[in-house]
């Protein structure tokens, strides 16, 4: 699976983007899309317009963590892995019994977007398996990505020199379109645009970054760890009925 959503989408964090990146541009005249479609038989390419693109192909996956893509009500997703919970969370979205994981994280999602009752970070919590996925609304032009807990099916991520975001689940892509300026999306952790990269497994505290050193002695990209000593605010602000509850997700 492959994404690359333009920086006004979602901005990464700046410590991802290495001093030691050469001019690299991912959405120049399509060059990553068809590197995919060149390499992955069957893929599927669908074009955001100005927020970028995404990929897809069954070609070449793992049978044990299978990727699904699916659109609905205008959101596009691409999930990889399995749900081990996924009666339950079947019920508790009202979902029928055919909705697959896929559909879950939408309809997640679309509860989220739509006055959910509950933090992004609890639903992604409530997520048990092994799974990494990738959502655009195309409505809001907002994107929510997400990895599990223990980081089981992989998933990287980088920036261009244009601060254009990479994702994807095969690194050499990601360093095609980022150069030196990537690194394993963070495990237990998920992004969104308004809110950018939190962990869902300590949502309370800060995440710093640690830079990356390839064996030539290289700074690729960032990782980004739990900053046990740094609290987030928790305090809730008062809001009417008409607050917009989706600018949280």
């Amino acid at each position: 699976m492959l994404a690359v959503f333009d920086k006004t989408v979602a901005k990464c964090p700046e410590a991802l983007q290495s001093p030691q990146t050469q001019n690299v541009l991912a959405l120049k005249d399509g060059v990553l899309a068809k590197h995919f479609e060149s390499i992955h038989s069957g893929s599927v390419t669908v074009n955001l317009g100005s927020s970028g693109f995404i990929a897809y192909s069954a070609h070449k996956q793992n049978p044990l963590l299978p990727r699904l893509f699916a659109v609905f009500d205008d959101i596009y997703c691409l999930f990889q892995g399995h749900i081990d919970n996924v009666a339950v969370l079947k019920q508790q979205y009202g979902l029928n019994k055919t909705a697959n994981e896929v559909i879950i994280i939408i309809e997640a999602y679309r509860t989220l977007r739509d006055r959910g009752p509950y933090p992004p970070d609890q639903v992604v919590r409530d997520i048990q398996g092994k799974f990494a996925f990738i959502l655009y609304d195309s409505t809001s032009k907002a994107t929510f990505l997400a990895s599990d807990a223990d980081g089981n099916v992989p998933f990287f991520w980088g920036t261009d020199s244009e601060g254009n975001v990479v994702l994807s689940d095969d690194a050499e892509i990601v360093k095609k379109g980022c150069g030196q300026s990537y690194a394993p999306f963070p495990k237990g952790c998920f992004f969104t645009t308004s809110g950018g990269l939190r962990s869902f497994e300590h949502p309370l505290n800060e995440l710093k970054p640690v830079p990356r050193v390839d064996s030539s002695g290289q700074v690729c990209g960032a990782n980004f760890k739990v900053d046990e000593e740094t609290k987030k605010e928790t305090g809730m602000p008062r809001v009417g009925s008409s607050y917009n509850w989706s600018s949280d997700i």
